[in-house]
Formats: structure tokens, sequence, C-alpha cells
């Protein structure tokens, strides 16, 4: 299971920067003004050769003032309920505030392990001030300027101590198949109609689906298990955040999968957070299916799923390589069709391609169309490679892989697609000196 770290705190303490920070991304929006992380950012990091994924919780703020405090208690609520290690981030120019307070007390009940992180101890002065925050009862306080990094080193290397070991999961040798998306897309729908009974609970509300389950599939001569975010389950009082916790749920499944199957409202159309989990899973390099369901309720013509594929392949470009089946589970339209195609692409996934085959391929390839020689130096390809891993990795030898520019890599990934059929997985390629 992955380890995941959540920074909760009230706005405009310097969460988003941190998130930035650790992730080494500019992704969440950084402002003086209070409240200004809409969305669920999320990204991996990693600390002496541990990963992690961080969540920067952001405000939580709707438009109006009044409901911070009851936003703010959520998204701590349930961060102790999915997260590893909760990061409990203040400010040290503002000192203790009442919502603060509240916001100790629900993390002194937990049994999660908790950072107090003192934000914008940017000089030697405020180290002392920072003393205050020890009245929360949690033990130590962290000093740190997310600004310049300062402390930052420290806070991590207390953080990776809290995380369980890394174990290999030898629950089974079978491909592994998450159903993830947005809240209400259908996820539950489809395992139900996988399965022929009524597995989950399924109501029109958006986010019934709680709790991530493995489903051991064996039918119709395929068996994989099932990785679905099912189970209706309400552990919390507190009216849930429920985009927060799918975002949480997703993440789960898609570290323990083999191959995502990315379900989409063809009535909504591919999203911004549909994208976000797209190169998640990418960035992941899990196999992807994108699975447009509710098409019955499309009006069509004989154009009409050609412009829709389309119109998705810009959204998620550059890797585009992608299956795309469009189903309708309430009327049983072509919903076999998506484990056959995740089949293929697990199949697409675990492929080893020998490297005499590689070379008699892909060399004729390079010598139609050779790498563009770059301040008159010649590059010269000389022998192809695949390296072992969980998905197509390749290393390609030559006199000067510094010289190879994006486009040419491309140009090769293309024609390794072409070959070899990659469908569905992302391809990575390395140039490494002959």
């Amino acid at each position: 299971m992955s380890n995941i770290v959540a920074i909760v705190g009230r706005p405009n303490v310097g969460k988003s920067t941190l998130f930035n920070r650790l992730t080494e991304t500019r992704k969440a929006i950084v402002d003086d003004m209070s409240g200004v992380t809409r969305d669920r950012h999320y990204g991996k990091a990693e600390w002496l050769g541990r990963e992690f994924i961080v969540i920067d919780t952001g405000g939580y703020v709707a438009n109006s003032e009044d409901v911070f405090e009851t936003a703010i208690r959520e998204q701590v609520m349930i961060a102790i309920e999915e997260a590893s290690v909760i990061i409990f981030m203040v400010d040290v120019t503002t000192g203790v505030t009442d919502l603060e307070d509240d916001v100790a007390n629900i993390l002194r009940r937990s049994k999660k392990p908790v950072f107090v992180v003192a934000n914008k101890v940017d000089n030697t002065k405020l180290v002392h001030e920072s003393a205050v925050f020890y009245s929360f009862g949690l033990g130590e306080v962290y000093n740190l300027s997310s600004m310049t990094g300062s402390g930052t080193g420290e806070l991590l290397d207390d953080i990776i101590a809290k995380f369980e070991p890394d174990a290999e999961d030898t629950t089974s040798d079978l491909p592994k198949f998450a159903i993830v998306g947005r809240p209400n897309v259908g996820k539950s729908s489809i395992i139900n109609a996988f399965l022929g009974h009524d597995r989950n609970i399924v109501t029109p509300i958006a986010g019934t689906t709680r709790d991530s389950i493995h489903i051991h599939y064996k039918q119709f001569g395929h068996e994989f298990m099932l990785i679905d975010t099912a189970g209706l389950r309400k552990k919390t009082k507190v009216k849930e955040n429920i985009e927060f916790y799918s975002v949480m749920r997703t993440i789960k499944a898609l570290e323990e999968a083999d191959v995502c199957i990315l379900m989409v409202d063809a009535t909504a159309g591919i999203e911004s957070q549909d994208i976000n989990i797209f190169h998640l899973a990418e960035k992941n390099r899990k196999g992807i299916v994108l699975l447009i369901n509710k098409w019955d309720l499309i009006a069509k013509d004989h154009k009409t799923m050609k412009q829709f594929e389309e119109a998705i392949k810009q959204k998620i470009a550059p890797f585009t390589d992608v299956p795309i089946v469009f189903t309708s589970v309430t009327e049983k339209q072509r919903i076999f069709k998506a484990i056959e195609v995740a089949q293929e692409v697990y199949t697409n996934k675990t492929k080893k391609i020998p490297t005499s085959k590689l070379n008699d391929v892909m060399l004729e390839v390079i010598e139609h169309y050779p790498p563009p020689s770059t301040k008159g130096k010649h590059i010269k390809i000389k022998y192809i490679t695949q390296l072992p891993g969980s998905a197509p990795t390749f290393a390609f030898f030559c006199n000067l892989p510094q010289y190879i520019k994006e486009p040419y890599k491309r140009y090769l990934e293309n024609k390794l697609r072409e070959n070899f059929d990659f469908t569905g997985v992302p391809v990575t390629i390395y140039f490494r000196q002959k």
C-alpha cells in the first residue's frame, strides 16, 4: 500500500509552497490570498530512496467565510483516516488560533503520526516564537521555511522513519485491474455487471463507495484481481469531502494495480480530475484503458464516436496510444469488452522482446532515419536492449547520448509501438554511452 503524507492546516500557512518543494513542481497555486487552493493537488515525492504521495489539502474553502472551520475539520478527519503521516502546518508569525487548538484536539486522539511544522521561520528570532506550538501536546515542533527549504531535510528524515517497510505483494501473481474515476461515473455498477450480481451498494448519490476491496474474478476464461474502491462505510460523523476522499482511494488503488480502467462519464466528457488520474497512472507506468460509460445517453450519428475519441486524445496528449471502449453499464453494452481490452493491455505491459528481434527491427528503422547530427557530430546507435522492469523500458546504446533530442526519442517510441504493439502502456527510453 502506498505511503501518503497529507498536509493539513488553516488556509495561507504555506501548505502549497511545501507541497511544491516536496514534489519539485509548481503544480499547487501559491498566493498571499487565503484559500486559493481549490482543487486537490497530489504528487509523488522521494527522500532517501523512499517514494511517497504528498497531498496538499488546500483550504477547502467555498465562497463564504463561514465554511472555513467546517471544511478544515472535514479534511483533517479524512486525512486521519486515509494518510500514513499527517503534517500539521502552522504559521509562526500568527501564533496559535482557536481553530488550530480544535484541530490539535482531533489529531491528539488519532493514532496516526502527526508532525507539527511551524512555517515561515525565516530567522533565528522566530525560532523562539515557535515554542508556543508545544502547547498542542503533539510532541516536537519542526521549524521550517517552506519558501527557502530550510528545515525540510530533518522533517523528511523523521517522516520516512514512520513509514511501514516496503513489502513485496505476495497476495497473488494474477493481473490486478483497478476501476478508477470520479465519483458517480458507474464504477460500482460495472463491478456488479462483471460479477453478474449486486456486489456493491449502488445509489445515484455521488460518493457512496468508500472502501478499497479486492475481488477475485474467474469467469469466461479470464482470471484476475479486481481492485474496486467499494463498500459503503462511514467511520467519522463529519460530512466527508467526496472529492478528496475519492482522490485518496484512487491513489491507493492505482499504486497496487497493473492496469487502470479509467471510467469517464460520456455526458460530462473528460474533465480535469480524469486527466489528473490519467497522468498519475502514466507517471506510475501503469497500463491504462479508457472506459466511456453512459454512451447510451449521447445523441449519435456515424461521426460521434470518432469525434469523441479525437477530443479525448487531444486532452491526454502526448500519450495517446490508449484503447478507448464505449459502454453503457445500464444497457449492458460492451461491458466485457473492457475486460478483454484490459487483459490485452496487461499482456502488452509484461511482454519481453527478444534482443535479436529488437535489434533486427529497430536498427533498420534507425538506418532509414538516423538521429540528426548536432554541432557537426554524427550520432550512431549501435545496439538496443529491453531492460528488466514492470513496464516496457529500452536502452539504446550510442556514441553521443547527450545529443539526442526529444523529437527523435518520440520517433523511436512510435516505431517501437508500430512494430511491437504497446497499446495502453507507457514506454520508457534511455540513451546510454556505448
